[in-house]
């Protein structure tokens, strides 16, 4: 399943103008506040007529203005998980997740056991949502709506009301919903660390224009988009295969960029992994380093450099088939003499990779 989605539409002081497609797996929706996110996955439930738009799921046209076309939301098969869980106080953890499939005017519990298995809800069936944590409220309600069977699932910012503890409980049932579903994700979310760890795709939003649309780890080397993320956010994405688990404590990493250690990490040999790279923490040199503790250092060519208006400066690498970003001062860029295709080596510590950094390729 494919989806289209095409909105034009203006409110006063911002037009939207949006048009991207969105492959299988999670398509993130990024950018500042009042840049048009919720606007449009609000076009794509049915709650906001635009004043133009077309919006196709597979083969069915839900919205198309042209043609006359407009699906009302409840016969769109929509899957929506909003900030709050929005679950129903008196019923059941079992009783709200049948919600969504009586709404829907289905009947049975088909794929009841699949979805309560993939989200971690079995021990939860019984309570009611007042004995839930925020972490355990969202998976219910992300269930809810998969059991509604939707063409796609729309989620606006569903992590945004959590604390940092439980981010990192829900993170993990997020990226298995995105690996083991064939239903299109669109995901609007104003956090680098949630689009790394998450998207497949990301459409950058900037004052109501989709500016770029593009795989997740292509748009996050990129440097122009570097700086929409924010400077201290800028980083690139390393797909990796856990290679070893080493005695010492430490798991070596293979990528098309050479290999990496870093601490244990708890997943089997051959399991892969996504790795964010903060650009911050890559440190340059010309030649290869010797006597250093960084145990991370790989061979790589400067594919792109980029000036600011003030001290710094984007460095983007060939790393193998990879590309990486380094954020340096721009005298170290002229200390150096870098330039498209000059040769030099990118050195990561071990310990600069946070685990939040770590996500299921």
């Amino acid at each position: 399943m494919t989806l289209s989605v095409s909105v034009h539409h203006r409110f006063p002081g911002i037009g939207i103008e949006v048009d991207f497609d969105a492959p299988p797996g999670v398509t993130a929706l990024f950018g500042r506040s009042g840049s048009g996110k919720t606007t449009v996955i609000n076009a794509v439930a049915g709650l906001l007529r635009p004043d133009r738009g077309r919006v196709v799921a597979g083969d069915t046209v839900l919205l198309d203005t042209g043609a006359g076309r407009v699906l009302p939301p409840h016969r769109r098969r929509v899957g929506y998980v909003f900030q709050e869980g929005r679950l129903f106080p008196h019923l059941t953890v079992r009783q709200n997740l049948l919600y969504g499939r009586w709404f829907a005017g289905l009947r049975g519990g088909d794929g009841f056991g699949r979805v309560v298995e993939m989200l971690g809800i079995g021990p939860l069936l019984a309570r009611r949502p007042g004995a839930l944590s925020g972490g355990e409220k969202q998976r219910v309600a992300i269930g809810r709506a998969l059991l509604s069977e939707p063409r796609i699932l729309l989620m606006d910012e569903p992590l945004a009301a959590l604390d940092e503890d439980r981010k990192a409980e829900i993170l993990p049932y997020v990226e298995r919903l995105r690996d083991e579903t064939e239903v299109p994700i669109l995901y609007v979310s104003h956090s680098p660390a949630e689009v790394a760890r998450l998207a497949t795709t990301v459409v950058l939003l900037e004052a109501g224009r989709a500016v770029r649309a593009l795989p997740v780890a292509e748009l996050l080397s990129d440097p122009d988009a570097g700086r929409a993320f924010g400077l201290r956010e800028a980083g690139a994405l390393l797909p990796v295969v856990v290679a070893e688990q080493a005695a010492d404590g430490l798991t070596r990493l293979d990528s098309s960029a050479g290999p990496l250690w870093l601490p244990r990490i708890e997943a089997a040999p051959g399991a892969r992994l996504r790795l964010r790279i903060h650009a911050q923490d890559v440190i340059l040199s010309r030649t290869r380093p010797e006597g250093l503790s960084a145990l991370n250092i790989l061979p790589a060519a400067v594919a792109d450099l980029r000036l600011g208006d003030g001290p710094g400066a984007l460095v983007q690498l060939h790393a193998g088939d990879e590309r990486i970003l380094a954020r340096i001062t721009r005298r170290s860029a002229e200390t150096l003499g870098l330039a498209e295709g000059a040769e030099c080596f990118a050195i990561l510590k071990s310990v600069a990779v946070a685990k939040g950094d770590i996500g299921a390729g």
